[in-house]
């Protein structure tokens, strides 16, 4: 289902409306397209899917054009759907459903969900690719996202050090003196994974790449 929206004024939206727009969007499905997933997301995927997505649902927060939950649906999951705050991003999450031929089993729709956590569905998988740093909630969000998952969350996040603080705060400057609300935070990974913990997860797997790291976590049994 396209072009559903729900709690739609929200003033983190309008701060990722100006970085995500339409040509960024449009870039993110052609890179997608030309290149695949990036190490770190195959990662993820491969670690989300290990145990069989048979008949599984797969929720991606902050997906983007959804190539995440494409790719795990494509591995056998049932039904998907990407939760955005940006709506630039609808028709190349569409078209790409549609290329991939998943558009019958997957939904995008534009929720706040820290504003409107009840609006979201649980799901089995549930994946947060580089949306944590986008928000100083960032750690509340891996909470919400954590309670949402049934069986498996896997997020990647800016790895806590100080070259990246200090390239973020470059960024955050240029962005200052562009006259854009936008901003990028880098959160402590214990803190993110604390927060998934704390609603029932358990840490299966670690790592990283470059700037980038990821944490795979389990429902405890």
């Amino acid at each position: 289902m396209y072009g559903e929206r729900v709690a739609g004024s929200c003033c983190r939206a309008g701060a990722c409306d100006t970085a995500f727009g339409p040509r960024f969007a449009r870039r993110s499905l052609r890179r997608y397209e030309k290149n695949g997933l990036g190490r770190i997301e195959r990662r993820m995927v491969s670690a989300a899917t290990a145990a069989g997505v048979a008949g599984a649902s797969v929720l991606e927060i902050g997906g983007g054009i959804g190539k995440l939950q494409a790719e795990v649906l494509l591995a056998g999951a049932e039904s998907g759907e990407v939760v955005e705050l940006v709506g630039a991003f609808e028709p190349y999450a569409e078209e790409l459903a549609r290329r991939k031929g998943i558009v019958d089993r997957t939904r995008f729709r534009v929720v706040d969900l820290l504003e409107a956590p009840g609006e979201v569905a649980e799901a089995d998988v549930v994946l947060l690719n580089r949306v944590v740093c986008c928000s100083p909630d960032g750690i509340e969000l891996t909470g919400v996202a954590a309670q949402l998952a049934r069986r498996t969350l896997a997020l990647s996040f800016p790895r806590d050090l100080a070259v990246v603080r200090v390239a973020v705060g470059i960024q955050n400057l240029a962005f200052r003196l562009l006259g854009r609300a936008f901003r990028v935070f880098v959160h402590s990974p214990h803190e993110l994974v604390a927060a998934a913990t704390v609603a029932g997860l358990r840490l299966e797997e670690t790592g990283r790449r470059g700037l980038w790291e990821y944490a795979v976590l389990e429902r405890a049994e």
